[in-house]
C-alpha cells in the first residue's frame, strides 16, 4: 500500500514537472506612450507590460534607426516556482521608462526611428516561446520651424498688449509670443497664406526687460525658434496706493461674499477671512478667467476701441499696487489690474465691446460680474455689480446694457471694475479705449477687413 502511495505522489510530482517544464505562460499585453508626437533633443517614454501575475521573464525598450539599436531600458523576473500554478493571481503591470533623442542618443538624425518594447513570457525548461514585440514608429526632427517676422513697429508698453504677424514653417505646431513666463498662443492669420499667423500678445505688468518679449515657433518634437520683435518699449512708472480696512468695512463685506462663496472656510476673525478673500480667493478667480480664455472663440467678435462706461470717474488706475493697513499696520499686498469707474448708484452697464457672454454670476472679491469673449483670447470683465441682465451663451452688441454698476464683494463704494485680459494675462484697460490705439497697433497690421 505504501508503494502505491509513493508511486502516485511521484506521478503527479512528474506530471507537475512536466506541466511546468512545458507550459508557456499568457500572452502580455504592451503599450508603448510617448510625451511627444515626434522625437527631437528629449522626449520621454512609458512601455507598459500586463500579463498576469508570474507570467512575464523579462521586458525590453529598444531604440531603433538604420540598423542601429540601443537598450534603454530592460527588467528581468525569477522564474515562478512549481507551486505558483495553484495561485490564482490578478493581472499584473510593470513598465519601462525612458528618455529618447538626441540628449541621450547624439547618433539619431532626422527621419524615422522605431521604439521597440519586447515581452519575454515565462517558459518551461523543455519549451521556449518568441517574445512579444510591439514597435511604435516616430519621427525625428532636429531642426526648429521656420519663423519669419511680417509686421513692422511693434512699440508696446509695460502692462501692455499688441499685436504681431508672422509666418511660420509646416513643421510648426504652435507659435505666439513669449513674455517672460507667460505665453500667447498664435492663430492663422484670417485671409492669409497657409503659414500666417497673428497673436494678440500681452505683456506683464510686472515684466521690466525687453529682450523677455520674443516670438517664437515650436515643432511637435520640442524644437523652437525664438527671435526679438519689440522696436520700442515702454517701461511704466510705478502705481501706488494705499487701503484703510476697517471693522465697519470688514463687517460689510466679509460675511457677504463668505455666504455666496461655495468652499470659503468662514473660520477666524474677519480680517483673517479678509486676507483669505483678498489672496486665494483673487488668485483662484484669475485662474477661473484664464481658463474662460482658453475655450475663447476662435474669430473676431469685436472691431474698433472699447466703450466706456458713460459720464465715470477714474477712481483707481491699472497695475495700482496696493498697501493694505488695518490698526495702523501693514496687512497685505495687492496689485489692482483694472480700471475703477464711477458714476452715479446703479448706472448703466453697457457692453464695452461686441462679444459673447461666457460669465454672468457670483466672484467673490468681485462680487457679481460679467465676463465676455470678444474672441481670440481677448476677454473683458465687468466686476462689483449690483445686477446683472444677461446669461451665458448670450451675444450682446457694444453698449447694450449687460449690468448695473454696485459695490459688491471687495468694493469700497459703487463702482464698475473694468479689466481686460489677452489669453487670461491682465493688461492695461486704457489702450483697448483709445482708438488711435487699436488703429495704429492693431488694425494697421492685421489688414483684416472689417476689423
Amino acid at each position: 500500500m505504501a508503494l502505491v502511495v509513493v508511486g502516485a505522489v511521484a506521478a503527479v510530482g512528474a506530471g507537475l514537472w512536466l506541466w511546468t517544464a512545458t507550459r508557456v505562460g499568457p500572452e502580455p499585453e504592451v503599450v508603448v506612450e510617448v510625451d511627444r508626437a515626434a522625437v527631437g533633443r528629449e522626449a520621454h517614454v512609458i512601455a507598459r507590460f500586463t500579463v498576469p501575475a508570474g507570467g512575464l521573464a523579462g521586458v525590453r525598450l529598444e531604440v531603433v534607426q538604420g540598423g542601429r539599436s540601443e537598450l534603454v531600458a530592460e527588467q528581468r523576473f525569477p522564474r515562478p516556482g512549481v507551486l505558483a500554478v495553484f495561485r490564482r493571481a490578478g493581472a499584473s503591470t510593470t513598465e519601462l521608462t525612458a528618455t529618447v533623442g538626441t540628449s541621450s542618443q547624439p547618433w539619431l538624425t532626422e527621419g524615422e526611428l522605431v521604439l521597440r518594447a519586447s515581452a519575454d513570457r515565462a517558459s518551461g525548461l523543455l519549451r521556449s516561446v518568441r517574445p512579444v514585440v510591439v514597435e511604435r514608429e516616430l519621427p525625428v526632427r532636429l531642426r526648429p520651424p521656420r519663423l519669419e517676422l511680417a509686421s513692422s513697429q511693434h512699440y508696446v508698453r509695460q502692462g501692455g498688449s499688441g499685436v504681431v504677424v508672422f509666418r511660420v514653417g509646416e513643421t510648426a505646431s504652435r507659435s505666439g509670443v513669449r513674455a517672460g513666463s507667460f505665453e500667447a498662443q498664435a492663430f492663422p492669420l484670417p485671409g492669409g497664406a497657409t503659414g500666417d499667423r497673428f497673436a494678440l500678445y500681452a505683456v506683464p505688468w510686472n515684466l521690466t526687460v525687453a529682450d523677455q518679449v520674443r516670438l517664437f515657433a515650436e515643432d511637435d518634437a520640442g524644437n523652437r525658434a525664438e527671435q526679438p520683435f519689440l522696436d520700442l518699449f515702454k517701461p511704466m512708472p510705478p502705481r501706488t496706493d494705499t487701503v484703510e480696512v476697517t471693522d465697519a468695512f470688514l463687517a460689510r463685506v466679509v460675511p457677504a461674499i463668505a455666504s455666496q462663496t461655495p468652499g470659503f472656510d468662514a473660520f477666524g476673525p474677519l480680517l483673517e477671512q479678509y486676507l483669505r478673500i483678498n489672496g486665494d480667493l483673487r488668485r483662484a478667480e484669475l485662474e477661473r478667467v484664464r481658463l474662460l480664455a482658453g475655450a475663447s472663440q476662435p474669430a473676431f467678435l469685436w472691431s474698433g476701441a472699447f466703450q466706456q462706461m458713460p459720464n465715470t470717474e477714474l477712481k483707481a488706475n491699472f497695475a495700482q499696487t496696493r498697501t493694505y493697513f488695518a490698526d495702523g499696520r501693514v496687512v497685505d499686498t495687492q496689485t489692482h489690474l483694472g480700471l475703477d469707474l464711477a458714476s452715479t448708484s446703479r448706472a448703466p452697464v453697457p457692453a464695452p465691446a461686441s462679444g459673447r457672454v461666457v460669465y454672468a454670476g457670483w466672484m467673490s472679491l468681485y462680487g457679481n460680474a460679467v465676463v465676455l469673449d470678444h474672441g481670440y483670447g481677448l476677454l473683458s470683465l465687468c466686476a462689483h455689480l449690483s445686477s446683472v441682465t444677461v446669461e451665458v451663451g448670450q451675444q450682446v452688441a457694444q453698449g447694450e446694457v449687460i449690468a448695473t454698476s454696485g459695490a459688491t464683494g471687495l468694493a469700497g463704494g459703487d463702482h464698475l471694475h473694468l479689466e481686460i485680459f489677452v489669453q487670461g494675462q491682465s493688461v492695461d484697460p486704457l489702450e483697448w479705449l483709445d482708438a488711435k490705439w487699436i488703429r495704429d497697433n492693431l488694425a494697421s497690421k492685421m489688414q483684416v477687413p472689417g476689423f
